[in-house]
């Protein structure tokens, strides 16, 4: 038992730290008064558990000021108007089995041994009237006893049955952290927030600023961004790609809502990632189950395998961690270097067929259970392939948008070397771009980006080591090309 209650311990200080970032203030939701325990035996009102979600309140949506907002703005310029869920007050309005949030409950304050309302309101992120309603319903099954008062909160702990109850339940799982939110409630949430901002040129070339790139094809970029389906960014390696991908998501600068977790056949499934999701200034009035986040962007490249698509079961905690396509939900999924994953493209292309099609996802748990998730999901693949050579015209279909990234001009080229030499403080001679064209096209075929910006890298230590001057001449050029260049024998 001492070994499971550590276990409890340990889990609970992990989730304090993953969740320390998502800033909601308790205070500034939740009444700051508990009401006194009613007598044992009295049993709240019932109350209808699918009250509306959406609260009617408008909340401004775009990035004003220099503050990041919810959502864009509307074709006529206006601005969007939508709203947030609000923080539920009695136990079954949260949505989810009462049974499961009272398992919650007593896991964490045996961790805690002796806890009070406002520390659980914190704790797991529900209204103190909530806390109350649940600490009164264990008090009356004896699975908890008050022990008076601290200032304005009511102090407890398990009893001698609760903590037998709890350890029993442990078997099971040793979550002990935030309240989940219903599969139904996140699925509302998502749909409210599917549709992104309409990025324009402006918005599109503003977030590739730092980039040398053909106007034309960032217009390409920008429509593909505003149509439906799937983006195929394509060409030959080392055109910038990645970097056109990466920049995509700056293109909507707006927030939407992420839930630390959702509940589904009593299971927990962990959503919020603080290495994904970057939450932004939280809306007052927030149920503190969600997170306002910056539209999720979600990057992945040889890494990626079958099982990050599908739940992740931890044996020891009994909690499930999201797929990556759910963790990007209403934000962008970018499957970099596609084609060098330890599995077959085939085998990826067969995953998405369906999502794409119908904008849902299919998810099975341990025990078998097969659910639906919304496929809310940009998804962006780039390649060095031929989209021809994937073999399948099905997929193809679905890729509707592809844009292929080639070789550079001779002036982006000069351009690029002239700010890559800026940033490592190299000197440029008047016949160095001319030069370095000359070697990559001997070396190449064509020019590429990452030339110049490796040539400029690889200069550094040559001049430090030799303790030459950092001018790029023929020469240097030289020297770096027999360094840089795989040469035959």
């Amino acid at each position: 038992m001492n070994a499971r209650i550590a276990q409890v311990n340990a889990f609970c200080a992990d989730m304090s730290v993953m969740t320390s970032d998502a800033a909601w203030q308790p205070e500034a939701t939740m009444a700051a008064t508990a009401p006194p325990p009613p007598p044992a035996g009295v049993v709240p009102p019932p109350v209808d558990a699918r009250e509306p979600l959406v609260d009617a309140a408008p909340v401004q949506r775009w990035r004003s000021g220099g503050q990041l907002g919810f959502g864009g703005r509307t074709r006529d310029g206006e601005p969007e108007r939508r709203a947030f869920p609000r923080p539920p007050t009695t136990a079954l309005d949260l949505g989810v089995p009462v049974g499961l949030v009272e398992d919650i409950f007593m896991r964490r304050l045996m961790g805690l041994k002796v806890s009070s309302t406002s520390a659980m309101s914190a704790d797991l992120a529900i209204s103190l009237s909530v806390v109350q309603q649940i600490a009164d319903g264990l008090r009356d099954k004896k699975l908890l006893e008050y022990l008076g008062l601290d200032g304005r909160d009511y102090r407890f702990t398990l009893t001698e049955a609760g903590h037998q109850a709890t350890t029993e339940r442990m078997n099971i799982s040793l979550y002990a952290g935030h309240v989940p939110v219903s599969l139904q409630d996140y699925e509302r949430v998502v749909e409210v927030h599917r549709d992104r901002p309409r990025p324009n040129r402006a918005d599109t070339t503003a977030a590739m600023s730092d980039l040398v790139m053909p106007t034309r094809l960032i217009d390409k970029l920008g429509a593909a961004m505003l149509n439906d389906g799937a983006i195929f960014i394509y060409g030959p390696p080392g055109t910038g790609k990645t970097s056109l991908a990466e920049r995509v998501g700056n293109v909507s600068a707006d927030a939407v809502l992420i839930p630390h977790c959702i509940e589904v056949d009593g299971n927990i499934v962990m959503v919020f990632d603080p290495s994904i999701h970057r939450p932004v200034e939280q809306p007052e009035g927030l149920d503190p189950r969600w997170v306002a986040c910056e539209r999720p962007f979600v990057i992945v490249g040889g890494e990626l395998n079958m099982g990050m698509l599908d739940l992740s079961h931890d044996p020891v905690t009994g909690v499930y961690s999201a797929p990556k396509q759910l963790l990007a939900n209403n934000g962008i999924l970018v499957i970099d270097d596609f084609g060098r994953q330890l599995v077959s493209p085939d085998e990826i292309l067969n995953r998405w067929i369906v999502p794409l099609s119908r904008n849902v996802d299919f998810l099975k748990l341990g025990n078998g259970t097969t659910f639906t998730t919304p496929f809310a999901v940009k998804l962006i693949v780039s390649s060095n392939m031929d989209p021809n050579d994937l073999g399948d015209e099905a997929f193809l279909r679905r890729l509707r948008n592809k844009v292929y990234v080639g070789a550079c001009s001779d002036e982006d080229f000069d351009e690029i070397l002239t700010l890559a030499a800026d940033r490592s403080q190299v000197s440029l001679t008047p016949q160095s771009a001319e030069h370095l064209r000359k070697v990559a096209r001997h070396y190449v075929g064509d020019l590429r980006p990452y030339i110049a910006v490796d040539f400029c890298d690889l200069m550094q230590g040559i001049c430090e080591y030799e303790e030459r001057a950092p001018v790029m001449d023929a020469p240097m050029i030289a020297d770096i090309a027999e360094l840089y260049f795989v040469t035959s024998n």
